[in-house]
């Protein structure tokens, strides 16, 4: 089985990969290796009763042991270690959901199944440099693909807002309000965990969808939220 690295697994993004991963019973198919900036030698994550310890993020000998690699750590990370793996010989596979290597010509932006083709493509022309696209981007091409290949769509134009200002003090008191509603039930020991950020995230959605959560002059919770717009197709 492929040997494949994962780097920056707890934090968002890598938590979600790691529940896809699970869910999709991909460690069926791999012998995975979970890898840490600081925590080196601790306990990882239990999957399918495997318990995993971390291995040395910063080694690069370590690294260079694997088939594969599939980073979520940032960009800084991937600057300095990307590199110094070519350096040292490397020839495996690097995915990567940072910007960093985004526009580099020998790499290929991953969005499967909206460019499938290109990722097969790629994997045949010996492309060894996967990186992930823009998380707005992403997230709407994934739902608008159809009518893209369709061309039923010219051009497109993605933003998120979070501005209560603009309706009045209130308003920006109840946002505010809604951030303390948040806080008041987060406890300092899950704030400080080292583990899998998803189980906060999930409780912060519960806490946002709350009935006790303000709501009496936006309607809606604010917090953490985004409006998409849809102009012109």
């Amino acid at each position: 089985m492929k040997q494949v690295g994962i780097v920056g697994w707890r934090g968002m993004v890598g938590s979600v990969l790691l529940q896809r991963m699970i869910e999709e019973n991909d460690f069926d198919n791999i012998s995975a290796h979970f890898f840490s900036t600081s925590s080196a030698g601790a306990a990882g994550p239990v999957i399918d009763g495997v318990s995993y310890t971390l291995k040395d993020a910063n080694s690069v000998s370590a690294l260079a042991e694997m088939d594969i690699i599939i980073t979520c750590q940032g960009g800084d990370y991937t600057k300095a270690i990307y590199p110094a793996l070519l350096n040292h010989g490397w020839e495996g596979y690097w995915i990567d959901a940072a910007s960093a290597l985004r526009m580099d010509e020998k790499a290929c932006i991953i969005l499967d199944p909206v460019n499938r083709n290109n990722i097969d493509r790629a994997i045949k022309e010996g492309i060894k440099l996967f990186v992930g696209g823009n998380c707005s981007i992403t997230l709407s091409l994934m739902g608008l693909a159809g009518l893209i290949k369709a061309d039923l769509i010219d051009w497109m134009s993605v933003m998120t807002y979070q501005s209560a200002s603009g309706a009045g003090a209130q308003y920006v008191r109840e946002l505010i309000a809604q951030s303390a509603y948040i806080s008041r039930h987060l406890s300092p020991d899950e704030l400080a965990s080292s583990g899998s950020v998803l189980p906060l995230v999930n409780k912060v959605s519960e806490l946002i969808n709350s009935a006790d959560m303000p709501t009496q002059n936006f309607g809606a919770p604010l917090m953490a939220a985004s409006f998409p717009g849809l102009t012109a197709i």
